[in-house]
């Protein structure tokens, strides 16, 4: 099969054009690393095709837009490590490809991210305009993962949470409601409306966390 895949590239390659790649919103680059095609992706490579390319018209939820994005979703070491050694910037994505591999506990992807120069202290600010170290928040539960990201660097003392909401009437207003809203869920459960559930699982989730965070902060001390 990976023969006939490279027969197949090698006589496509030339007669397909720039421009109908362009219009497609696809490189090959991003077809091989999706599919781990490894023999596929250094022949496209030595051909000189862009592997910081990025996705056109092609919308993902994760707003993935890099070659190296796919491996490193798919967890494919081979190739993930083929692209950068080829030059693919590790922090081109929306969602950095260093808190995916994170996210997803592969050690080693996030050793190999480090050493071609991911940014460890890197921020996802797409959904939420506050500012909580990202990476942080999907290992708390991983002391592994943990040490590994504080002995590469990870600046855990600089800050921990900043909102960058100014002070307001309006704010601490916002912020009552809240509070009371999350108060009545707690002090009646048996009245919640169908809007408030939604909450419920986010109360809980937190609540999980803030007892990992005593795991983190025995890793500072």
């Amino acid at each position: 099969d990976r023969k006939c895949l490279l027969h197949a590239l090698r006589t496509l390659i030339p007669i397909t054009t720039k421009r109908a790649i362009r219009l497609s919103g696809q490189n090959p680059v991003h077809s091989a690393a999706d599919g781990g095609q490894v023999d596929c992706l250094r022949l496209l490579i030595q051909r000189g095709f862009d592997v910081n390319a990025l996705l056109g018209t092609h919308n993902y939820g994760d707003m993935r837009k890099s070659p190296l994005f796919f491996a490193v979703s798919n967890g494919d070491v081979t190739c993930s490590e083929t692209l950068l050694a080829a030059g693919a910037k590790p922090d081109l994505d929306p969602l950095r490809c260093i808190l995916v591999a994170v996210r997803a506990e592969r050690y080693e992807l996030v050793r190999l991210l480090l050493s071609y120069g991911a940014e460890v202290n890197c921020y996802f600010r797409v959904i939420s305009d506050t500012v909580f170290p990202t990476a942080l928040q999907y290992c708390l539960r991983d002391q592994v993962m943990l040490r590994l990201l504080l002995n590469s660097g990870y600046h855990a003392h600089n800050r921990c949470f900043q909102c960058c909401h100014s002070e307001s009437e309006d704010l601490d207003s916002t912020w009552t409601d809240l509070h009371n809203q999350a108060y009545q869920i707690y002090a009646q459960p048996d009245v919640i409306s169908v809007r408030d559930r939604r909450i419920v699982p986010l109360i809980c989730e937190a609540e999980s966390r803030t007892r990992a965070v005593k795991n983190f902060f025995c890793l500072l001390s």
